[in-house]
C-alpha cells in the first residue's frame, strides 16, 4: 500500500518478521512426519540453513560440524582464516578488546593480505571431511580471487554483499559482469543481497541458483544508520519470492532459491521467513551464541572493518549452548534461540504442511490487522 508521506512523495508500508504471525491450519501433522530437507542444484541438506559467512560464525571446523548435522557452513574467504596462518590468536584479541578501541583495531587486523594458499588449504580441511564446501567472496574481490576458489574444489559459490546487482556501472572496466562470470562457472552460484523484484530478477537472469534476500537487518550490522538502507524482511522474502515466479514462468521452469539472510534471530522468524516464500535461511548471530564458534561469545561482520565506512559493530551476544543444541536441541531456553529446526518441524507440524515447500503457501496475518 503507498502512503503520500509528502506532496510528490510516496512511501510503501512495508512488514518485518515481528509484524506478521502464521494462522495454524485446519489440519495438523505428527512433527516425526514433516521433513525440514532442502535441496540446492544436487546438494542435499537436512535443514534448510546456510550459515552465514561470517568470522564469528564459520570456521573450517565449525563449518564441518554443521554440515555434518544437515546444515551448510559458508566459510569467509575475505576473513581472518585466510589471512593468517593462526587465526585463533586475532581471534581472541577481537572478543577481548574493549568497545572503544574495536573498530580500528578491527581494520588494522583485516589489513593484512589475503593469501591463495590458504584459501586452498580451508577449503581442502572442510572437503576432506566429507561434508558439501561452500565459501563466499564479495562482488569487490570475486573476479581476483575466484579461480583459486574454483580450482580449491568449492561445491557452492557465494557472492555476498550489502547490496548486489546484475548491472554495476562504472567508469571503469573493473566491475564484475555478473552473468558472463556465473555461466563461465561449473558450480551454483548464490548471490545477494537484494530486497526487491527488480533487483531479485536481475540476478535472476544473470544465472543465479540461489539469491539472498536482505541488507541491513542483521543483528551486527548498523547500515541503516548508516546508509539509510534497509528493507523490512517479511516483505522483502515475500516480493522476492513473488519475483521467483514470475522467472519460473518466464524462463520456462527454471527454479531460483530464495533464502532469507538477516532478522532470522529466533525459531519464529525462520517459519515467518518460509511461510514468506524463502526455500532456505541465512543465520549468524544464533550460531555466533553456540560454544564452539570462533567468536567467543562475540559476534561481527566484515562491515564492521570496511577500511573506508564501517557499517557494523562487534555485538557480545554470549553462549547458550553447543552448535547441536542450537541446531536440533534439545533447548534448554524458551526463547526461541535454541533447537531452531525442531521448532521449525512443530510449526510445520501444527499448520499441517508436510515439506518447506508446502509450508509456503501457509497463511500469514499482520498484527492489528
Amino acid at each position: 500500500m503507498d502512503i503520500e508521506i509528502a506532496p510528490g512523495k510516496r512511501a510503501r508500508q512495508a512488514f518485518s518478521f515481528d509484524d506478521i504471525a502464521i494462522v495454524p491450519s485446519r489440519r495438523t501433522r505428527n512433527p516425526e512426519d514433516v521433513s525440514t530437507a532442502w535441496q540446492i542444484d544436487a546438494y542435499k541438506f537436512d535443514i534448510p540453513m546456510m550459515a552465514a559467512p561470517m568470522d564469528s560464525v564459520v570456521s573450517p571446523d565449525t563449518a564441518i560440524a554443521i554440515g555434518k548435522l544437515g546444515g551448510l557452513g559458508v566459510l569467509n574467504l575475505e576473513g581472518l582464516w585466510t589471512r593468517y596462518d593462526d587465526p585463533r590468536i586475532p581471534l581472541g584479541e577481537i572478543a577481548s578488546m574493549p568497545d572503544k578501541h574495536a573498530t580500528r583495531r578491527m581494520q588494522e587486523i583485516y589489513s593484512a593480505p589475503i593469501r591463495p594458499e590458504l584459501i586452498k588449504e580451508r577449503i581442502k580441511t572442510i572437503r576432506d571431511a566429507g561434508v558439501t564446501v561452500a565459501a563466499s567472496l564479495s562482488p569487490q574481490r570475486t573476479a581476483e580471487l575466484h579461480k583459486a576458489v574454483i580450482d580449491a574444489g568449492v561445491d557452492i559459490f557465494v557472492i555476498r554483499g550489502t547490496t548486489v546487482s546484475a548491472e554495476h556501472v562504472g567508469n571503469d572496466e573493473s566491475a564484475l559482469n555478473l552473468k558472463k562470470f556465473i555461466y563461465e562457472l561449473d558450480v551454483p552460484v548464490i548471490v545477494g543481497g537484494v530486497a526487491t523484484s527488480t533487483g531479485a530478477l536481475h540476478l535472476m537472469r544473470a544465472g543465479a541458483a540461489g539469491v539472498l534476500v536482505g541488507f541491513g537487518g542483521g543483528a551486527a550490522h548498523t547500515t541503516r544508520k548508516v546508509l539509510g538502507i534497509e528493507v523490512p524482511m517479511a516483505s522483502a522474502v515475500a516480493e522476492v519470492a513473488a519475483a521467483r515466479r514470475e522467472y519460473l514462468d518466464e524462463s520456462g521452469g527454471r527454479y531460483v532459491h530464495v533464502i532469507a539472510d538477516g532478522s532470522v534471530g529466533r525459531s519464529g522468524d525462520i517459519a515467518k521467513a518460509i511461510a514468506c516464500g524463502a526455500d532456505a535461511v541465512m543465520m549468524g548471530s544464533p550460531l555466533a551464541k553456540a560454544v564452539e564458534a570462533p567468536g567467543l561469545g562475540w559476534h561481527w561482520g566484515s562491515e564492521a572493518h570496511h577500511q573506508e565506512l564501517p557499517r557494523g559493530e562487534r555485538v557480545n551476544v554470549g553462549t547458550v549452548g553447543s552448535i547441536e543444541e542450537i541446531l536440533l536441541g534439545p533447548s534448554h531456553t524458551s526463547d526461541g534461540s535454541m533447537n531452531l529446526f525442531g521448532a521449525l518441524r512443530r510449526a510445520m507440524a501444527t499448520s499441517g504442511y508436510s515439506d518447506v515447500k508446502a509450508f509456503q503457501r501457509v497463511e500469514v496475518i499482520i498484527h492489528g490487522a
